[in-house]
């Protein structure tokens, strides 16, 4: 039991890591729009998706329609719809406020994970869900200020799509779950190839509506390597490490760890971002920045000591319901 908790709460903490390196996309894409950067990293990993089909052994019981309708499914809520919803927000609401929105992510999820598995007595998580709460106010802080309002240009669609895409990550993290609960017979690897090749479809199929809309840069600037080859170097390193390696660790982290842990370890995502942030801007951090990281640490460690103590040290574990 020990092991699988382990297991669990490094694999979450390697999600958050894949996950933040999101927040430097802006800085590497160059001329080319997000959503260029987005279809090249999701067709690449469709691509490491189908090579992981190909090379497991037995797959093809695992591929039935229902598995490969659900796996479409959260790919479009997950990464496709949550995409759209977050790009529009940062559009929209502008690059410091829509970040400040998905901050909501953990702790919501927390909220309604332990509400449905009842994992641990709601005082036992007043203090870590306080402290992480603190630490994303602190981190955030700036959002709401006259410098973070200056790229502001419609709040009123701006943030109800930010909370759309708050909404799309915990349906997505929810369901998930579930579906790796109700097949346990499943490898994870089959699993997260699944949703990798489901991604990578719908991108593709949602390049001729994005191209007529002008949302992307491709057509124009072109294809070739002498235009697009740093885009397709960096698209292709992001998906392996922030779509592959998110993928793949958090279905690892979904399987061994109740809803409400992993939305507590998920949360240091933000710190990680903040660190990046700060590397890629060359600067260091303000005082609040570090207390607002430093906050958030202590929230995490604390929710890991506590489900420890209270669910596996006991023997006790509760995973996903369907």
């Amino acid at each position: 039991m020990d092991r699988l908790f382990y297991v669990g709460v490094s694999a979450a903490l390697c999600a958050a890591f894949a996950f933040s390196l999101n927040f430097v996309v802006p800085f590497i894409i160059g001329d080319y729009s997000t959503f260029d950067f987005a279809l090249i990293r999701h067709v690449v990993s469709a691509l490491v998706g189908l090579y992981i089909l190909f090379s497991e052994k037995g797959v093809m019981r695992h591929l039935t329609l229902r598995n490969c309708l659900q796996a479409i499914w959260l790919a479009f809520v997950g990464y496709v719809g949550y995409f759209l919803t977050v790009t529009g927000a940062a559009l929209f609401a502008g690059p410091v406020i829509a970040p400040a929105f998905l901050g909501l992510v953990p702790i919501v999820l927390m909220v309604i994970g332990n509400q449905r598995q009842a994992s641990l007595p709601w005082r036992s998580l007043v203090v870590p869900l306080a402290l992480v709460l603190v630490g994303l106010v602190l981190v955030n802080g700036t959002a709401f200020t006259a410098e973070g309002l200056d790229n502001v240009q419609s709040l009123w669609i701006g943030v109800p799509l930010a909370l759309a895409a708050v909404g799309l990550w915990v349906w997505f993290a929810l369901s998930n779950q579930a579906a790796l609960a109700a097949r346990p017979d499943m490898p994870s690897g089959v699993w997260s190839a699944l949703i990798l090749v489901g991604g990578g479809v719908l991108m593709l199929a949602f390049y001729p509506i994005g191209a007529a809309m002008d949302l992307f840069r491709l057509p124009t600037l072109g294809f070739g390597w002498s235009a697009a080859g740093n885009l397709y170097v960096w698209g292709t390193t992001l998906a392996l490490l922030a779509t592959v390696g998110g993928v793949w660790t958090w279905n690892i982290a979904s399987r061994s760890l109740p809803v409400a842990l992993a939305a507590q370890l998920i949360v240091s995502e933000t710190a990680f971002g903040v660190i990046g942030g700060l590397v890629v801007h060359a600067r260091w951090p303000t005082p609040i920045e570090v207390a607002g990281v430093v906050v958030l640490i202590a929230g995490v460690v604390l929710s890991v000591r506590i489900f420890y103590d209270r669910q596996f040290a006991s023997g006790k574990t509760v995973l996903a319901t369907e």
